[in-house]
C-alpha cells in the first residue's frame, strides 16, 4: 500500500475478511485444495472481480476498490515466500536509486542539526562541489523559500534539492555569517557500491563493498586495480551488512578469483529451468589469496560471492552464519501501479547447496536475529544449528553446510561492548553523528586536513561527545567501563575521521583495529599451515 493511501476503515474489516477468503479460494483451487464442488465450477479471478464490483455498486458504506484490491494481493503474497512482494510506483522510485548507482540532484551530503541544514560534504565532481559549495557551509533557502525551522525534515530537503538532470536550483547559503546565493544545474549523482579500497599493512588490501548493484563489478575491478598497482597480492572482501542485489553484479566479482569453467552459481525454479554460471576464463586475481569477511546481514548476492569462495576452496569464509537468502526474485511491471518482485527459481553454490533458511508454516520468519542472539549463536560457533542430512564436501575435503546461510569457516563472535545500551541510544538516535559533525564544525579552522596523517586526541573527542550527548538528554547508566570508554572513543573518531576525509578514510580507519579484519590477516599470515581435518579448515598450529 502506498504512503499516501488511507487505512481502510475498521468497518471494512468484515468485507476485508470476505475477500481474503475468496482469495484463499483461489489459492486452494490452484494448488489442488480441496472445496466444494458448486466452488470448482466458478473461475476464481471471476469470482472476485465479481465480488469487487458487488461491493463498489451496493456496498452500504464509501469503498475504495484499489484499497480492496489490495488486501486481496497482500492475502496471495503472504501464501508464497518472505520476499515476494508487490512495491508501489513510489517505493519502486526509491529503491531503485541505489542499485541504480545514481540518482539526480545537487550532490551533498546533509544533516539537519539545530532546525538548520548543513552541508557534511559536496559530492566529488558534482554540481555542489564544482560550485565552489562545501562542508560546514549552511542550506538557508532554495529558490528563495527558506527551509530552516523546526518543521525541517529530511523529506522536505529531498523535494526540495532532488530534481531532473538539468534542471537549476538557487541555494542560499550561510558561511561565516554572509548570506551567498549559488546557482546550481542538477545532474547525475553516483552512488557508490564500493566505499572502501585500503592498503592495510603493504602486502594486504581491504575492500569494503555495500551492495550490489550494477556499477558494483566495475567499482570493485577498480578497487582490486588500485591495490595490485601498490605491489598487494592478497585482499580481505568485507561483505557484512551487505544485503545483497542483482546476480549479474557478484557473478564477474567472484569470476575473477576463479579459473576457467569453475562453477559460481546456479538458479533453478519450477517454471524456470536451470542456469548455470561458470568463469568464462581465467580471473585476473586467480592467483590472489583472498579472505572473505560476513555477518548475519550478508544475504543474497554476498551469499554467492562467499559461497563460491568457500565452495571453490579459495580463501576463508571468516565472521558469523549470514542471512540465509537463497531465492531469485524476477521483477514484473503493474501498469504504472508498480511491480511485483515474483520469487522465480532458487540459488545453488558450487557443491549444490540451497542457502535458503526455511520459512513458512510455523516458522517464525522474521525473528531470525533474536532467535539466533538467544540461542548464544551470534556469541558461540557450537550454537550453530545444522543438519547432517544436508552436508557438502568440498574439492579440498571440506564440509559446508546447507539451508540457512553461509556457515563461516573461522568464527568470529558478536562484540557486546560495541552494542552496550549506553553507544546503542548515541548510534540510533544520531547523536554520535550529529556531536562528531558538530566538533568538525566547531574546530575547521584549526587544520583538520589529511586525518590518516595525524594523531587524533582520543580523550578530547570523548568528553565532546559525552558532554554534546548529556546536553541532548543521553547518558550513561552508571560509570562506562574502560572497554566501553575505548569503543565510545573509537566510534567518536572513525565519525569525526569521515566527516574530515570521506567514506574511505572512514572503512580504513574502522578496518585497524577491527577483530574480524585482524583474524584474516592472521589466516592469510599462516595460510601455509593451513590444512582440512575431520571436514574442517584447521591451522596447523592450532593442532599442536
Amino acid at each position: 500500500m502506498s504512503e499516501n493511501q488511507k487505512s481502510p476503515s475498521p468497518s471494512w474489516q468484515p468485507l476485508a475478511y470476505a475477500v481474503v477468503l475468496i482469495v484463499g479460494v483461489y489459492i486452494g483451487l490452484k494448488t489442488g485444495g480441496g472445496g466444494a464442488e458448486g466452488l470448482r465450477m466458478v473461475s476464481p479471478r471471476s469470482a472476485l472481480n465479481g465480488v469487487l464490483d458487488r461491493v463498489e455498486q451496493t456496498y452500504v458504506d464509501p469503498v475504495i476498490r484499489e484499497e480492496l484490491e489490495q488486501i486481496a494481493l497482500d492475502a496471495v503474497l503472504e501464501e508464497l515466500d518472505p520476499h515476494s512482494l508487490f512495491i508501489s510506483a513510489e517505493e519502486l522510485a526509491a529503491l531503485a536509486e541505489p542499485m541504480e548507482g545514481n540518482f539526480e540532484g545537487i550532490g551533498v551530503e546533509f544533516i539537519i542539526q539545530r532546525d538548520t541544514l548543513m552541508v557534511v560534504a559536496a559530492i566529488p565532481g558534482g554540481p555542489s562541489e564544482k560550485a565552489g559549495v562545501r562542508a560546514g557551509d549552511r542550506i538557508l533557502t532554495v529558490d528563495s523559500v527558506p527551509i530552516s525551522g523546526p518543521d525541517l525534515s529530511n523529506q522536505r530537503v529531498m523535494e526540495l534539492l532532488k530534481g531532473p538532470r538539468n534542471t537549476t536550483v538557487v541555494v542560499g547559503i550561510d558561511r561565516a555569517d554572509s548570506v551567498k546565493h549559488v546557482l546550481l544545474r542538477r545532474d547525475r549523482i553516483p552512488i557508490h557500491s564500493v566505499v572502501c579500497a585500503a592498503n592495510l599493512d603493504g602486502e594486504r588490501g581491504y575492500i569494503k563493498v555495500i551492495r550490489f548493484a550494477q556499477n558494483t563489478a566495475d567499482e570493485f575491478e577498480q578497487a582490486m586495480e588500485e591495490l595490485a598497482a601498490q605491489g598487494l597480492t592478497e585482499v580481505i572482501v568485507d561483505l557484512r551488512g551487505n544485503g545483497g542485489g542483482y546476480l549479474n553484479a557478484v557473478v564477474p566479482m567472484v569470476e575473477s578469483f576463479l579459473e576457467e569453467d569453475d562453477l559460481v552459481v546456479y538458479t533453478e525454479g519450477e517454471h524456470v529451468p536451470r542456469r548455470t554460471y561458470r568463469a568464462r576464463r581465467d580471473g585476473r586475481w586467480k592467483d590472489w589469496d583472498v579472505a572473505v569477511l560476513v555477518d548475519e546481514s550478508s544475504a543474497s548476492a554476498s551469499e554467492i560471492f562467499a559461497g563460491a569462495i568457500q565452495d571453490q576452496d579459495r580463501g576463508p569464509v571468516i565472521g558469523r552464519r549470514t542471512f540465509g537468502k537463497g531465492l531469485v526474485q524476477e521483477e514484473f511491471s503493474i501498469a504504472s501501479l508498480g511491480a511485483l518482485r515474483l520469487t522465480v527459481a532458487r540459488f545453488y553454490t558450487p557443491t549444490g547447496r540451497a542457502i535458503q533458511r526455511p520459512y513458512g508454516g510455523e516458522v517464525a520468519y522474521g525473528d531470525d536475529y533474536f532467535e539466533r542472539y538467544e540461542r548464544g549463536e551470534l556469541f558461540h560457533q557450537d550454537s550453530i544449528i545444522t543438519a547432517d542430512s544436508l552436508m557438502y564436501t568440498t574439492p579440498a575435503g571440506k564440509i559446508v553446510h546447507g539451508a540457512g546461510g553461509i556457515t563461516p569457516d573461522v568464527f568470529v563472535p558478536l562484540d557486546t561492548v560495541r552494542w552496550s545500551s549506553y553507544l546503542s541510544d548515541l548510534s540510533w538516535s544520531g547523536v554520535l553523528r550529529d556531536a562528531a559533525f558538530a566538533y568538525v564544525d566547531a574546530h575547521r579552522a584549526d587544520g583538520l586536513a589529511s586525518p590518516e596523517n595525524r594523531e587524533w586526541d582520543r580523550d578530547v573527542l570523548l568528553a565532546f561527545l559525552i558532554d554534546y550527548a548529556s546536553d541532548e538528554g543521553i547518558a550513561p547508566v552508571g560509570e562506562l567501563t574502560d572497554e566501553e570508554r575505548v569503543e565510545l572513543a573509537d566510534r567518536m573518531t572513525a565519525q569525526v575521521v569521515r566527516n574530515v576525509a570521506g567514506e574511505q578514510a572512514y572503512h580504513a580507519y574502522l578496518a585497524q583495529d577491527d577483530k574480524a579484519v585482524a583474524r584474516a590477516l592472521f589466516w592469510l599470515d599462516n595460510k601455509a599451515d593451513v590444512v582440512v581435518v575431520d571436514g574442517r579448515l584447521t591451522l596447523q598450529q592450532e593442532l599442536n
